[in-house]
């Protein structure tokens, strides 16, 4: 069987996903064939395989840091939250249950046997599987049924590195804490630590890299230092902090873009083409004042339409749409975003609402169903060839307007259920002249920006931070001959 290494994180947010991604992008370039896994994710923000499966964006990106076709098998257990109590599961790319905590808690075991066979399937088919651990291998609540962080590692014997954010404060209290609060047969398992995100001078790190690797018995195996604008594909939208929107200091001839931060977003990378732009000012917004002032505005996807446009009417977003509007100021919606565009919503399977009444500034309908749609479609848009992925329980019947990607067109409000249109370099380059042009702004979009390429580029970094500040070949050893033997125990272990 091949090589493989869990890549586990002190908090969320740590680094785990961009960490895992350095590692196959590195292992990549050396010639080996590697694949991610993560058992289970919980994240918004998924795409769609050729076959059309859907799994975590985060580990799509992962696969194309390995040069690999993503696949179901890399992400098992996908949840998607519906509601701070309710998440939907999805198994092997296709939903099967909605859950709350209580009643996933027992549906574990049974996961559990279909993350087995999906590890084991890529260990039988790539050279080194390099996995990625959920949130923190510490939750002692949740350890007797865990299924992402030790309870994988001890079933596949994994060796586990856990990365630590210096940039958060409390790292070595929180590396030691790690593993002090595991029992006897996990710490085992916890192989060594990488410290991410480090700011500044490393001789001032050195002493508590030392102290931390005597009272532990572990190695440091690398510091990552900090680098911004790496703009990977964020796996937690729920996490996404709002971005300055005082467009008024923003340059002439900057195109400005405000993304409506809603509750329950989701595929917000949809807007990660746009931010790659030179000239595009993009933020994240909540409030009238940002809607009116912005070139463009997206209405993005969401898990939960109904609510979302609740929200949204309750802090008169919706106001500064219409307004929007009657001057003929640039609005997309995007699947859920155009969802909301509509006359009405009929909707009993996902919000239970029933039919509601939608913002009425295009001409469709929409209604809900059980059947989830996943979908790689391609038509032509603008003049321009277009790709995307749909990702969907809502299905969109438009009575009128002009046909866009799907969906449809009325003066200055687009709206379609693809994901992913940005990404085609052609067709961001037309709408974003469009947009210019309706505007005013005096924003002229480059003509050599190469999306695909951009991400490349990122990818690379990540390999080269690897590369360059972890100690590869203790990594290498770790994926070659699995938990460091003899490693101390440190108390207190798992509480009783």
């Amino acid at each position: 069987m091949s090589g493989a290494l869990l890549v586990a994180g002190t908090t969320s947010d740590a680094g785990k996903s961009v960490i895992t991604a350095g590692i196959c992008r590195w292992l990549a370039r050396e010639g080996v064939r590697v694949a991610p896994f993560k058992a289970q994710n919980m994240s918004l923000n998924s795409m769609v395989t050729r076959d059309g499966s859907e799994i975590g964006r985060a580990q799509a990106m992962q696969a194309a840091a390995a040069g690999v076709e993503p696949e179901a098998a890399m992400n098992p257990v996908l949840l998607k939250p519906g509601s701070d109590n309710s998440s939907q599961v999805v198994l092997l790319g296709k939903p099967v249950a909605e859950v709350n905590a209580m009643n996933y808690r027992d549906l574990k075991p049974r996961l559990f046997e279909t993350v087995l066979e999906s590890l084991a399937d890529l260990r039988s088919r790539f050279e080194v599987v390099i996995c990625e651990g959920a949130g923190s291998p510490t939750e002692i609540n949740l350890r007797d049924r865990d299924i992402a962080n030790m309870g994988l590692a001890r079933a596949a014997n994994l060796p586990v590195v856990v990365v630590g954010d210096i940039d958060r404060g409390g790292l070595f209290a929180a590396l030691h804490g790690t593993v002090a609060l595991l029992d006897r047969e996990d710490q085992a398992l916890i192989s060594g630590f990488i410290v991410n995100k480090f700011r500044g001078d490393q001789a001032l790190l050195a002493p508590g890299i030392a102290m931390i690797q005597k009272i532990t018995g572990r190695a440091v195996f690398g510091v990552i230092p900090w680098r911004s604008g790496l703009n990977l594909d964020v796996e937690d939208s729920l996490d996404l902090k709002l971005g300055s929107s005082d467009f008024a200091s923003v340059e002439v001839g900057s195109l400005r873009i405000a993304v409506i931060r809603l509750p329950r977003i989701s595929n917000v990378t949809d807007a990660d083409a746009l931010a790659s732009e030179p000239g595009v000012v993009l933020s994240f917004a909540d409030r009238p004042d940002d809607v009116l002032d912005a070139d463009l505005v997206i209405i993005p996807g969401t898990r939960a339409t109904v609510s979302d446009l609740a929200w949204l009417r309750q802090h008169g977003l919706d106001e500064a749409l219409r307004d929007r509007v009657s001057k003929d100021r640039p609005t997309i919606g995007i699947c859920g975003g155009f969802q909301m565009l509509a006359s009405v919503i009929d909707d009993p399977y996902e919000s239970g609402a029933g039919v509601v009444a939608g913002l009425g500034l295009l001409p469709a309908r929409v209604r809900f169903g059980t059947e989830k749609i996943l979908a790689i479609p391609e038509g032509r848009a603008l003049g321009e060839i277009v790709s995307g992925y749909e990702i969907h329980h809502g299905v969109v019947d438009v009575e009128g307007g002009e046909p866009f990607l799907d969906g449809c067109r009325v003066g200055a409000v687009f709206g379609t259920t693809w994901h992913g249109i940005f990404e085609n370099d052609g067709f961001r380059r037309a709408f974003l002249t469009e947009v210019a042009a309706m505007t005013g702004s005096g924003f002229k979009v480059a003509l050599d920006t190469n999306f695909a390429a951009v991400r490349q580029r990122r990818l690379d970094l990540l390999g080269d931070l690897v590369a360059g500040h972890i100690d590869t070949a203790a990594i290498w050893k770790l994926i070659e001959k699995g938990p460091t033997p003899g490693l101390p125990f440190i108390p207190p272990g798992a509480p009783a």
